[in-house]
């Protein structure tokens, strides 16, 4: 494995009684606080009431932004970086999903720095200072109630673009599974190809000797692949709920990640699809990524064979490993299929009419993937298979 310095500053309070932690968590901070969510979910399961109880009793001053987007825009930091810098907000406390904590991020960061905030998103400044950030999770997807990392959209210029920053760690996380109950069968669903893809992205690298964070990938992926069928035939299965809650967080907080340096290029390409069409990240991703697979097989045929026959169970008697490794992707995409995530771009009408646009989008950069760097053409092959 490679030499690592490993940093995770997050306080992970995890359980039914999660909640019960925030009065003692907001002793740290002053008066005001911005609370920041998306619709109105959590208005409907209670989780809006029973966390306004908490700050009202704590005796908090209460600022409020809603309606942060599901590919979340930066137009909404922007008001959010306002509310903090004219109020003098003293901790952003996100109530929502991963795209409501990606945003946070950007309100927090943005709230200690004078220009605009797209400079932070775009990496033209180095972020080192941020306002204090608390989560309350609803839903199990992104990891992002455990790292730096934040994702945000320019509808503007039709960018979607990553970015991060140690100072962006949320102080604090609050994991509830019961607050997760109410989340309906389709997100639900992409919450569960989100984190497995955030797996994929690491497992897939170039790095020898990594037995340990290779089994605890291979673990989750086979607990998350037993545990969401019987989830999504069960909906408000608390034990069930913890299981998943607990596998998005591992699945980006760092730990799979540990001395190699993952591929991620699917989820530039993704980006660079919703920066243009807006669709789901997660739907995105499952029908993508597949694609990325076998176009990447020859890079390293026994890896991919490895997981083939560990998660999914191929048999590989009398098969090469290229052959073990096509039967292992085509069981992933059967797999998310199975689970109602789309397969084909076709699934939300999207031809190839911005294909140019989205392959620019992707390398702005240059040719991008840790594990196998990709080019132009090899972009569009992906779009072009995934139609």
């Amino acid at each position: 494995m490679d030499s690592f310095t490993f940093y995770n500053p997050v306080k992970l309070h995890f359980g039914e009684d999660a909640l019960e932690k925030l009065p003692k968590e907001l002793e740290l901070y002053g008066k005001k606080v911005l609370v920041v969510y998306g619709g109105g979910s959590i208005k409907a399961n209670g989780v809006y009431k029973a966390v306004m109880d908490k700050l009202q009793q704590a005796g908090k001053t209460i600022f409020e932004l809603s309606g942060v987007e599901p590919n979340p825009r930066v137009e909404t930091a922007r008001r959010g970086i306002e509310i903090c810098k004219t109020e003098g907000i003293d901790l952003v406390l996100a109530v929502g999903g991963g795209s409501v904590i990606d945003c946070s991020k950007l309100i927090v960061a943005g709230a200690k720095y004078d220009g605009d905030a797209w400079d932070i998103v775009k990496r033209k400044v180095v972020v080192e200072q941020a306002l204090p950030l608390g989560t309350v999770l609803t839903l199990a997807a992104t990891g992002s109630e455990m790292n730096s990392g934040s994702v945000i959209t320019n509808a503007a210029t039709e960018e979607k673009l990553s970015w991060g920053s140690p100072a962006a760690f949320p102080k604090f996380s609050i994991l509830n599974p019961a607050y997760t109950v109410t989340v309906p069968k389709n997100h639900t669903v992409y919450g569960i190809v989100d984190m497995m893809s955030h797996v994929f992205e690491q497992y897939f690298h170039n790095t020898t000797n990594t037995p340990i964070t290779d089994e605890m990938c291979e673990g989750v992926l086979r607990t998350v692949i037993t545990t969401a069928p019987k989830l999504l035939e069960d909906l408000e299965n608390t034990k069930l709920r913890e299981t998943i809650l607990l596998a998005g967080t591992i699945g980006l907080n760092g730990f799979l990640s540990i001395g190699s340096r993952g591929d991620w290029a699917s989820h530039n390409i993704e980006h660079a699809v919703s920066a243009v069409y807006d669709i789901p990240h997660a739907g995105g991703l499952a029908i993508l990524q597949p694609h990325w697979m076998r176009l990447s097989v020859p890079v390293n045929p026994e890896r991919f064979a490895g997981i083939a026959t560990r998660v999914f169970g191929v048999d590989a008697t009398n098969k090469t490993a290229e052959e073990v490794a096509y039967e292992g992707i085509d069981r992933l995409s059967a797999f998310w299929t199975s689970l109602g995530a789309p397969d084909r771009l076709a699934d939300y009408h999207i031809d190839d009419s911005k294909f140019e646009q989205i392959v620019e989008h992707a390398m702005q950069n240059g040719p991008f993937g840790n594990f196998n760097k990709l080019h132009e053409e090899d972009v569009r092959t992906i779009l072009r298979n995934s139609l």
